[in-house]
């Protein structure tokens, strides 16, 4: 029997749930993920659950912040001055931005405050502190990408709310 090892590109269908039950992010109402196993491209808890699982195996786990994205730093905002914004736009307090680090990679940003002259903004990933919850089912164990692989960018890859 096949199991996950590093080095393997494995296609997973997973929810992921809050403590309170609401789910954050998932992958059965759209395509599985792929996932290469020791690439570091996920969080490293939802990485490590996956080795030593086989083919069509189903497991829910618990990751706490640690092994999630960590623990929430109050010392995480940043504020802008309103003429640092592109003209025109309108940040909404809950709004999530993409903003881009020197080295041109993407940072998620929830909007604080805003007022006339700045918008406040907090750098924490939008799951800091959170204990998350996965159910997931390994679909496929491959030795190299699927041609029309799902490129990780999130938690679990193709989701939208992790990174």
């Amino acid at each position: 029997m096949k199991t996950v090892e590093d080095g393997h590109f494995v296609k997973v269908d997973y929810t992921g749930t809050l403590e309170n039950g609401d789910t954050f992010d998932s992958s059965r109402n759209s395509h599985p993920i792929e996932v290469e196993v020791g690439a570091g491209r996920v969080i490293k808890g939802f990485e490590d659950a996956l080795v030593g699982m086989a083919e069509k195996e189903k497991k829910t786990f618990t990751l706490s912040p640690e092994e999630a994205y960590g623990h929430r730093k109050e010392n995480l905002e940043q504020s802008f001055m309103r003429s640092e914004l592109p003209e025109g736009f309108e940040p909404q307090v809950g709004q999530v931005l993409a903003l881009t680090n020197p080295q041109g990679g993407q940072l998620p940003a929830t909007v604080k405050h805003t007022d006339d002259e700045k918008v406040t903004v907090d750098l924490n990933h939008p799951l800091a502190g959170e204990k998350l919850t996965f159910e997931i089912e390994v679909l496929e164990i491959n030795h190299e990408p699927s041609p029309s692989s799902c490129t990780p960018s999130a938690c679990c890859s193709c989701g939208s709310t992790c990174s």
